[in-house]
């Protein structure tokens, strides 16, 4: 008994070692496979270890993120993928749900390397995993990679140059529940998640055939006979516009006319009821060329702050409109003018430091040199007349001139840019009666105005970049209401009536965002498609798009309720 006990023994302690031994064997196959993918050296890796990669530099990438984490396996075992690697192929896949393109993500590749037990395969598959886990980090967090254009404005604080590779590689690593933080990537604020629920909807309305084309023909008014008003009926059951219940034969009725009002409201047309070519051309844009839209859009929400704050202003810039939010509520919403074409007003976020009641107007040296100069050569008292004062300078100490008698012939465009001209205060002034300030590089901010009348346009762009204010009042009185004491309605008309300057700092101050939003869903749930001013929709689209049109019609077969409301 005790010989045949000694033998089992000495069997299953063979055994084991034996186990090991291959168990060993097939990691130190995975490690060695893994140096093999990474293609360089230790003597490279060593002098990589210091570097900050750039994202489009795979190699180089890879390098420093698994020299930093040990040149280990960081999603598979020699088994095969472990249940990291699982949640991070499912957020590649489901990619598309955010606007982005899943194809970028290599998930074919990784799909067909997902039961492989060979070392090569395997090591393949693990930095096929971390390079484009660490793209999508970047991308969900801050917007595609800035395209290589001069067309910055287009593509304006699109991506992130000082993006570390390495730094988000180890957070992800260190995320205790990784699914988790990666949904916590993307913004979270309706406006965002608004759009992501339209584009589900829309999606799933393009891959049906969207609507047919309605011809054109002579413009269309209520009361008047038309074939074409069955396809306008049936255009008008798009989400949001709610039309009659049953087409109204071939006059063009009252119910149908709120219909198409309604839709002209919601793609940013004067809501007249009248179907003339700019209405006809909206209600023709096919369904997939407003996926696109939606896409573009939610691509430039994840390039600016992902936080917008408890309390914040929103411009949108493609809307002429400002809103107000405190604790997710919308509490103000009014026109503004917008910067023209050739004075683009800029997007970014910022906030709003002090507000100046009865403020001075300091006239910028290109308004100086390319507008004033040209009017004063004209009429030496262009200055005088609209109570705008000539300084010597832009210094502290400029002494003041008499504009009426200066040779403005003589004065040069790069001189006049030297001069400091001030407006004062009063009904005359620019600026109006109050100007709120967060100042930045682009020296943008909003005032009111003396020009009350073009508020009543549709197209509201006639500024050199600043934002004027159809309710300044009411402005002043939201960023105001919780400062201190708080100011009333009565205080703040009362600084707004007198002649004096006054100046009031903003304690803490008060979140701003600038935006350039072509779509957008409104508070009752409601998507717009508004008109992009800038021509900026297309070459974005195209941009992140980059030939691949899957990023389209990737729908999830998740049941749709296209009359959702989209911010519920």
């Amino acid at each position: 008994m005790k010989t045949i006990f000694m033998f089992f023994s000495v069997f299953f302690l063979c055994s084991v070692s034996i186990t090991d031994g291959l168990a060993l064997t097939a990691h130190e196959g995975l490690l060695d496979a893994l140096a093999e993918e990474l293609k360089l050296s230790a003597t490279d890796l060593e002098k990589a270890a210091d570097l900050k990669p750039p994202l489009d530099d795979q190699g180089l990438c890879l390098a420093v993120i698994y020299h930093k984490t040990g040149l280990a396996p960081l999603w598979v075992t020699e088994t095969g993928p472990g249940s990291r690697a699982t949640i991070i192929l499912d957020f590649l896949k489901k990619s598309e749900d955010e606007g982005l393109n899943s194809q970028k993500y290599k998930i074919g590749e990784i799909s067909n390397l997902w039961t492989t037990t060979a070392p090569a395969s395997l090591a393949r598959l693990d930095t096929l995993l971390t390079y484009n886990l660490v793209r999508y980090i970047h991308d969900i967090s801050y917007g595609q990679l800035q395209p290589l254009s001069p067309d910055n404005t287009a593509f304006a604080a699109a991506g992130d140059i000082n993006f570390d590779v390495v730094a988000a590689m180890q957070q992800a690593l260190g995320a205790p529940d990784l699914a988790a933080y990666l949904v916590a990537l993307a913004p979270a604020h309706k406006h965002y998640q608004s759009l992501k629920k339209a584009l589900k909807i829309y999606r799933l309305i393009a891959a049906s055939g969207g609507w047919k084309q309605i011809p054109p023909g002579p413009t269309l008014r209520p009361g008047e006979s038309d074939d074409r008003l069955q396809l306008i009926y049936k255009r008008m059951l798009a989400p949001g516009i709610q039309p009659p219940p049953k087409p109204e034969d071939k006059i063009y009725g009252p119910a149908l006319q709120k219909a198409v009002a309604r839709f002209q409201q919601l793609n940013g047309i004067e809501d007249d009821g009248v179907i003339g070519p700019q209405t006809l051309t909206a209600m023709n844009v096919p369904a997939s060329r407003l996926v696109e839209q939606i896409i573009v859009n939610m691509a430039r929400w994840r390039w600016q702050a992902h936080v917008l704050g408890k309390k914040y202003v929103l411009i949108n810039i493609a809307s002429f409109n400002l809103t107000a939010y405190k604790d997710d509520i919308m509490v103000l919403n009014f026109p503004v003018i917008i910067g023209q074409l050739q004075h683009q007003t800029p997007v970014f976020s910022d906030s709003i430091k002090y507000i100046e009641f009865n403020p001075y107007w300091n006239i910028t040296p290109d308004i100086a040199k390319n507008e004033d100069l040209p009017h004063l050569r004209k009429n030496p008292r262009y200055l005088s007349d609209r109570h705008v004062r000539l300084f010597s300078s832009w210094e502290g100490d400029a002494t003041e001139l008499d504009s009426t008698t200066m040779d403005w012939q003589q004065v040069s465009p790069s001189r006049m840019a030297g001069f400091k001209l001030r407006q004062d205060p009063g009904p005359w002034n620019a600026l109006g009666k109050i100007k709120f300030v967060f100042p930045n590089k682009y020296s943008i901010y909003m005032h009111d105005t003396p020009s009350r009348n073009l508020f009543s346009r549709t197209k509201r762009d006639f500024s050199h970049g600043c934002i004027r204010l159809s309710n300044p009042l009411s402005l002043a009185l939201f960023a105001l209401e919780d400062q201190g004491k708080g100011w009333t309605s009565e205080q703040i008309q009362s600084a707004y009536d007198s002649d004096k300057r006054v100046v009031v700092r903003l304690t803490p101050p008060l979140p701003i965002h600038i935006t350039y939003q072509t779509s957008w869903v409104d508070k009752d749930g409601q998507i717009h498609f508004n008109r992009d001013i800038y021509s900026r929709d297309e070459k974005l689209f195209k941009a992140l798009l980059n030939g691949n049109d899957k990023i389209l019609m990737n729908i999830d077969k998740t049941t749709v309720d296209p009359d959702d409301k989209l911010n519920q």
